[in-house]
């Protein structure tokens, strides 16, 4: 079943490749197809066709599922019910204003061949100062050989029943129109023999009233024309006063028709700018849920990193508190640090004063040396015997230092080592005094000559070492506890060894240096 919804001759400019464009009047066709078996369906039929030419064709039957993809294509915002009337609408503004100079909207039928031939693009157009508008385009397909044959048949079966509707029109006219003019003739002939009656009757009445209201109808003819000068002029005022207000009308009606032309622009414009505004929204909406997306993911890693730092702080604490602990008992080992200088100043001090007793006896002694100087070629040996020991020793206590460095690296074992390098020490301490003893068992002849030996070779040949052992000394309080009975035990080697200085001197002896990494 075919319902016609639309059917005009429009004027369409006609766009083929490498060919100016034209202007055609083509006829568009808009028919509803209602298929009923098997299914229940509705399908738009859009036709064009000449009128001059009948093989000029092109058509496209439009589905409910093909409206979908067209309008997702186009970005339509109709659905299929309404799109018939809509598009219609377009069609009648095209016809509307297809007799101006500049049409605001205007259909293009456009083919990609030389001649006008194969699949062409049927657009409905909007011009504006900016830009051609494409509200709607349609790819129609050109009829083939079939479909042009179908459709001429129809034309030509149209033709032939408006023919014979015609045919059939006109000899029930001629019929109506014979019987009409017998009826005619003959009413004719008997008006004409009452006509010349009354003629008779009329001249002889004429006659005889002529006479009688020819005054009559003189007064009339004044009284007429009176009355005729009378109605002019009143009509003459209505008119004008009539003009005038159709005049005011109209200007109200025209500024009117713009005030509502301008805000219909401006509307439409409005509503371009809102659909634009709507997909930049649409395409910032997207970007937003892939940011947040995103965001949502960075905020699961932010949290888990937030746990394992959680974790990493629970155990700098722990690791702070047991700092602090330790703080705490290092604070205890410099107060005993600190203690134990003060004796070492107490022991500087005493040495200084020895230092003056020697500065006043040096000048005494420097003969009783030289006198000297034969006796302690033959000691010469057994020194050289108590170096070598003196040496073994520093050498255990370098070792011993050593040791006590690495096991400073645990605070709990610490007051171990330090009792263990005490009670070493001290065993040194009583092997250098056995030493010393055996040396003196040896040297009972030469035990007062040492005494003198050691204040006369402060105040000649060590001068100088005793100023940097005093200036050792001074440093010394600097140092930490760990060093402290080392430094201790090197300050009675060194004071020890000065006693023999002079003597080791001369005779090429090696004498004992103290550690450059513990003495500046």
């Amino acid at each position: 079943k075919m319902e016609e919804l639309f059917s005009e001759v429009l004027q369409v400019n006609v766009r083929c490749r490498d060919c100016e464009d034209r202007k055609a009047n083509i006829r568009v066709s808009i028919e509803l197809q209602l298929i009923t078996s098997p299914v229940h369906k509705r399908d738009l039929l859009v036709r064009l066709t000449d009128d001059i030419d009948p093989y000029f064709l092109f058509s496209l039957s439009i589905s409910e599922e093909d409206f979908q993809s067209l309008k997702v294509q186009q970005g339509l915002l109709i659905d299929f019910a309404s799109f018939p009337q809509k598009f219609i609408d377009l069609l009648n503004l095209c016809y509307s204003e297809q007799e101006s100079n500049h049409p605001r909207f205007l259909l293009q039928l456009s083919c990609q061949s030389p001649v006008l031939e194969g699949p062409a693009n049927f657009s409905v157009v909007e011009t504006n100062a900016f830009k051609h508008l494409n509200h709607l385009s349609l790819r129609l397909a050109q009829g083939s050989d079939k479909e042009v044959k179908d459709y001429l048949a129809v034309c030509l079966s149209s033709l032939k029943a408006e023919k014979n509707a015609l045919e059939m029109k006109l000899k029930k006219t001629e019929d109506d129109l014979s019987r009409q003019l017998s009826c005619a003739q003959q009413t004719l002939s008997e008006k004409t023999k009452e006509l010349d009656k009354l003629h008779s009757e009329w001249t002889s009445q004429t006659n005889s009233l002529s006479s009688r209201y020819s005054q009559e109808l003189r007064s009339e003819r004044e009284k007429a024309v009176e009355f005729q000068s009378r109605l002019q002029q009143q009509t003459e005022q209505l008119r004008q006063e009539l003009e005038s207000a159709h005049q005011k009308s109209n200007q109200q009606l025209q500024s009117r028709l713009t005030e509502l032309e301008a805000s219909c622009r401006e509307l439409t414009e409005r509503k371009y700018k809102n659909e634009s505004i709507i997909r930049d929204l649409k395409i910032k909406l997207v970007g937003s849920e892939e940011e947040s997306q995103r965001l949502k993911q960075q905020v699961l890693s932010l949290r888990r990193e937030n746990s394992t730092l959680d974790t990493e702080v629970h155990e700098k604490e722990r690791l702070c508190c047991q700092l602090q602990m330790r703080v705490a008992v290092l604070e205890q080992e410099i107060k005993d640090k600190d203690q134990l200088m003060c004796r070492t100043k107490e022991v500087l001090e005493a040495t200084q004063q020895q230092k003056e007793s020697v500065e006043e006896n040096s000048e005494s002694k420097e003969l009783q040396i030289r006198k000297l100087e034969a006796t302690v070629k033959s000691l010469s040996e057994e020194l050289i015997k108590a170096n070598a020991i003196i040496k073994k020793l520093q050498g255990e206590v370098r070792s011993l230092v050593a040791k006590i460095k690495v096991k400073n690296s645990v605070t709990v074992s610490q007051e171990k080592v330090l009792q263990d390098t005490s009670e070493k020490l001290k065993n040194v301490e009583k092997d250098l005094q056995s030493t010393q003893q055996n040396l003196i068992t040896k040297d009972e002849q030469v035990s007062k000559l040492k005494v003198q030996l050691e204040t006369t070779v402060q105040k000649l040949n060590e001068s100088k070492e005793v100023l940097k052992t005093n200036e050792n000394g001074e440093q010394i309080i600097n140092y930490s506890y760990q060093d402290s009975e080392f430094l201790f035990f090197t300050l009675l080697n060194s004071l020890y060894r000065k006693r023999f200085s002079g003597l080791s001197q001369r005779l090429h002896i090696t004498r004992f240096k103290p550690r450059k990494d513990k003495f500046p």
